[in-house]
């Protein structure tokens, strides 16, 4: 391998509320190592997650940049939100952190975004979805990302939002079949919402889907929460 090939390796991270995941990208997006995956830290905060983070990095061999998915609104690499995490990372400089860690330079953006990213045709309306930990989600149009959207902390039905109706805590409360016919309103409600051509869904909880969807709605695979990560180094 060249040293110009090696300078387009994306370390591509993605930070989830039960794991963290790995994997290294060449400059087309395609990947050159295996995925590696450690559980995410308890308590999950920053300083633990970044040494896990650097841990995966070592194990990934060599890279030039790094790309993060986090789970929650991220701003100029600042992360803004932390509602499946630790309180701590509210307000806290991602990129600048992982950059002194890494010695790399980092780019972050939020987890449902980066998937979306690998998984979108950059035709017309897009929605994604990510059903894990909690909600995520991404709106695309013609290809072009509107940012932090988190519709997951909106209301949905009976006084609670997406994520209090479909998270990985309500699945375990209410058991796959409610869990399921929750998720069958929430796609009507979103179509209505936004009217769009194709609704992506992703993320672990996905397996747990036992009904016929829509034409026009289409499950991913979860790789592309890492796969995605290449679009942030797109200028």
């Amino acid at each position: 391998m060249t040293e110009e090939n090696r300078g387009s390796r994306t370390l591509t991270v993605d930070i989830g509320g039960s794991g963290v995941k790995a994997m290294v990208l060449d400059e087309a997006g395609n990947p050159v190592t295996e995925r590696s995956r450690l559980k995410t830290p308890k308590p999950p905060k920053p300083d633990a997650i970044i040494e896990a983070i650097a841990h995966l990095a070592a194990e990934q061999g060599e890279f030039e940049r790094v790309s993060v998915g986090y789970p929650g609104v991220v701003t100029n690499g600042i992360t803004k939100t932390a509602a499946n995490l630790d309180p701590d990372w509210i307000g806290l400089d991602l990129a600048a952190r992982l950059w002194d860690r890494l010695g790399k330079p980092v780019r972050v953006a939020n987890d449902a975004d980066v998937q979306g990213y690998g998984a979108i045709s950059g035709q017309g309306i897009e929605l994604v979805i990510t059903l894990g930990t909690g909600f995520g989600s991404a709106l695309f149009v013609e290809g072009k990302l509107v940012p932090n959207l988190e519709a997951g902390h909106h209301r949905f039905r009976k006084r609670e939002t997406y994520e209090e109706q479909l998270g990985r805590t309500a699945l375990k409360t209410v058991g796959k079949k409610r869990w399921n016919s929750r998720l069958k309103r929430a796609i009507a409600s979103l179509e209505h919402l936004f009217n769009y051509d194709c609704l992506y869904l992703g993320g672990g909880e996905t397996k747990k889907i036992n009904f016929e969807l829509p034409a026009n709605v289409k499950i991913v695979p979860n790789v592309n929460g890492l796969l995605g990560g290449i679009a942030l180094w797109r200028d």
